[in-house]
């Protein structure tokens, strides 16, 4: 079978993706070691996805959500794939929403009673004082499209008005857009990896993140710690709480209309009540640092091209 990984060199995304050319040349490693063509595809323009289209793959494996071009802006590559009969792996366009939109998952999946943390959004000015505010403190405030820890740091969690403000104002500045709001949940948090086999089973991996402790004393997993803290995961030993996490992903996998694969976190609070907290749809896939293959060498004992090779035998199942 003929496969391209399609991903793009733009910096300036702050999206959900494989990660470096770095990591998709680990994809594509793997990839080669199966009895498959495959090729790296760095595309910034229309006319590098129309030479995609051209050579008519059996499958393209999107290491990134979309393309930002001058002439076209956004293009959403699996809409673009889709509307052109090439087979693409991962989730439609639709679905990705949800991982673009920390907000528009929450409102869907509260309505599908799926319990999700409390939470508002905000904008400089909009809230004045202590009493306006509707969740009480600590809260903790990130960007509602960014990923990989960015905008995160020791100053997301707040326990004033005055640290609310800043952090609100410094993040509005960054992402021009209102500003996700949670109420501060103190338990453990977990990472779940999943991928939907060729069979239709779902292997479902989860493992507890341990975020290092910031300055002030709370353990945050920020942008700095996603990059330089990849042993920061532990299996799950409470059956019990396992359980819990693995279903709460499951029926956000399913709800959301995910698929082939996703990574699902989730926080619990002191009583060990678990919360949705993001989908990370186009999860990374660094080889020795991304927590979507950890997770699944931790607790099932995948090795990194076994993981890959359930991604791309998936996809291959859809060619007539």
């Amino acid at each position: 079978m003929k496969i391209e990984i399609i991903t793009t060199e733009n910096k300036a995304l702050k999206e959900t993706g494989f990660g470096t050319i770095k990591a998709c040349n680990s994809v594509l490693d793997s990839i080669n070691l199966m009895d498959h063509s495959a090729t790296l595809n760095v595309c910034q323009t229309i006319e590098d996805l129309n030479d995609v289209v051209k050579r008519k793959p059996d499958l393209v494996i999107l290491a990134v959500k979309y393309i930002i071009t001058q002439d076209e802006g956004t293009i959403w590559l699996s809409e673009f794939f889709e509307k052109n009969g090439i087979n693409f792996s991962g989730s439609q366009r639709d679905t990705l929403m949800f991982d673009s939109d920390k907000v528009l998952a929450k409102e869907y999946l509260k309505d599908r009673s799926i319990s999700t943390a409390r939470y508002f959004t905000a904008i400089p000015g909009q809230y004045t004082r202590d009493y306006d505010i509707p969740i009480n403190y600590p809260l903790f405030l990130k960007p509602s499209d960014a990923a990989n820890g960015n905008g995160v740091d020791e100053f997301s969690f707040v326990n004033s008005f005055a640290e609310f403000e800043k952090k609100v104002s410094s993040l509005y500045e960054l992402y021009e857009l209102p500003i996700l709001v949670e109420e501060y949940l103190d338990g453990q948090e977990f990472t779940v990896a999943m991928i939907k086999t060729k069979s239709g089973d779902l292997l479902v991996s989860s493992v507890e993140v341990i975020p290092p402790k910031a300055n002030n004393g709370i353990r945050i997993l920020g942008e700095k710690a996603v990059e330089s803290d990849p042993e920061g995961l532990k299996l799950i030993k409470d059956s019990i709480v396992m359980e819990r996490v693995k279903k709460l992903a499951i029926d956000v996998y399913m709800d959301l209309g995910i698929r082939d694969y996703a990574r699902v976190d989730i926080k619990s609070n002191k009583s060990g009540q678990c919360f949705f907290i993001e989908a990370n749809l186009v999860p990374g896939m660094a080889n020795d640092t991304s927590y979507f293959p950890k997770a699944f060498k931790m607790e099932l004992g995948l090795s990194y091209e076994e993981v890959i090779e359930l991604i791309v035998d998936e996809g291959i199942s859809r060619v007539q």
